[in-house]
């Protein structure tokens, strides 16, 4: 875990790959919690019987399942003590190059490419990669902004 104190720290490491998480099991009962919470019940992440003659052979997780995983994965990266608050400002480049398969492991890499002033206090611009134990593409690239206020 890299622990920034402050923003001068911080920017003082743009361009530099901050870590991964831990790897975390995504499983069925994830995906359908946000199969429910989302109102996408297809069957590719629901009907564990019917993925089984499906393209990926097994229930997968949601694409956004997958991108909301990030906050946690995240934090387990980086924080960045002496600010009052950081926000989630949008994504920008998103992209899910390869599913998620229910019982698979994925974790979070995080590069930070950019802090700059705005009218809260900085944008933060790093480039997620959630990677799946095993696979030969990211099941998910992002890159995120947030706001910090110092």
């Amino acid at each position: 875990m890299m622990v920034f104190n402050g923003i001068s720290e911080l920017e003082a490491a743009v361009g530099t790959h901050l870590g991964h998480s831990e790897w975390h099991t995504v499983n069925q009962d994830q995906v359908n919690m946000f199969a429910d919470a989302t109102g996408d019940h297809q069957w590719i992440h629901l009907d564990v019987e019917r993925s089984k003659e499906g393209p990926f052979g097994s229930t997968i997780a949601h694409g956004f399942l997958t991108l909301s995983l990030l906050p946690m994965l995240a934090a387990e990266v980086y924080r960045i003590e002496g600010v009052k608050m950081g926000v989630n400002y949008g994504a920008d480049k998103l992209r899910f190059p390869s599913p998620v398969p229910v019982g698979s492991r994925v974790r979070a890499g995080v590069e930070l490419t950019a802090v700059k002033p705005s009218s809260l206090g900085y944008q933060v611009a790093t480039r997620v990669t959630i990677e799946r134990e095993g696979g030969d593409k990211p099941a998910c690239v992002v890159d995120m902004l947030a706001i910090v206020v110092p």
